[in-house]
């Protein structure tokens, strides 16, 4: 609250008036404070004649409460009563201030409703592993990721994990470790595509038990590759076959699409100008089976829901 002016043209305050101790004890309980003590910064003080007028320009915090009117003791009307309220409930303020924070730093957020409380985390730009990317570059970085799945899953409050992904690609093991963890959650899990899921985002949106890519999004296969200098040898070819044997292995066995379809895919030389492999759309990828659907924000909600009321389900059955 902000008061500007406050005009008291009446009962004034004079040099011959008479200021006694309070009668009246509530406002010593609500505020501790009587009220008909004098504060430095209000101002009572001396003043000659009547009808002139007393201004008083306080700044007031938003936490801070004013009472104006006559009290019950013998102190004159019109006196102004300040009292700055103590905050209350500091552990919900820090509560609200961490999430605040973790959904700058993260991009992730708890949502609590009566159907339940569900964890969001964004994964964007590029999957940053061993080695830091340049500060121009938006990416998500495995050592903030991989302690907060960890934390999800063992919370007792978060019920489920939507996972939001525009992401680009990037490190595979670190983009492996992630989708790993979320393949190993007992909680219910459900991922949305949004834009773009491509590279080893492809692993990352299978991961989960549920997921869903929007129309306009698209997701590009394509073989291990690997940027700098590199020893032109057959073991290092061999290395990457064994890397690009585990992301098949891994995408087959958490999606419907068949190895044979997506190996075709990732080998294709028809379908990108400069580079191997195929961009598949919405619809496309979901009929390749490497998607369970189509879907919306409201969709993946709605899935996530269904699956936590399921596990409710089951547990109070087990327990019975």
């Amino acid at each position: 609250m902000r008061l500007n002016y406050l005009y008291i043209s009446k009962s004034l305050v004079g040099a011959d008036a008479y200021i006694g101790p309070a009668e009246y004890t509530i406002f010593t309980v609500i505020f501790c404070e009587f009220a008909t003590s004098q504060r430095a910064d209000v101002g009572i003080g001396p003043y000659s004649g009547k009808g002139k007028r007393l201004r008083i320009r306080p700044e007031f915090p938003k936490n801070l409460c004013l009472l104006l009117g006559p009290t019950e003791s013998s102190a004159p009307t019109g006196q102004l009563i300040l009292h700055r309220q103590e905050h209350t409930n500091m552990g919900e303020a820090k509560k609200e201030e961490q999430a605040r924070q973790e959904l700058v730093d993260l991009g992730a957020s708890a949502t609590k409703t009566a159907r339940g409380t569900i964890y969001t985390l964004t994964i964007i730009g590029q999957i940053e592993g061993h080695q830091a990317l340049p500060e121009n570059i938006k990416t998500t970085k495995y050592e903030h990721v991989i302690p907060l799945l960890a934390a999800v899953e063992e919370s007792e409050e978060i019920d489920g994990l939507l996972l939001l992904l525009n992401t680009v690609g990037g490190d595979i093991e670190a983009g492996l470790a992630i989708a790993e963890l979320i393949a190993g959650m007992k909680k219910p899990t459900v991922s949305l595509v949004l834009g773009g899921g491509h590279s080893i985002g492809i692993p990352l949106a299978v991961s989960a038990k549920k997921s869903l890519i929007v129309p306009t999004a698209s997701m590009t296969v394509h073989p291990v590759r690997m940027t700098g200098l590199v020893v032109g040898a057959p073991q290092t070819y061999q290395y990457f076959n064994q890397i690009q044997e585990q992301i098949v292995n891994f995408v087959t066995k958490n999606s419907h699409i068949s190895r044979e379809d997506f190996l075709r895919y990732m080998m294709a030389t028809d379908e990108i100008a400069t580079d191997v492999g195929t961009v598949l759309y919405g619809e496309e990828a979901v009929s390749s089976g490497l998607m369970d659907a189509i879907g919306s924000l409201s969709d993946a909600l709605s899935l996530l829901h269904r699956q936590i009321d399921r596990r409710r389900k089951r547990e109070k059955s087990q327990n019975q």
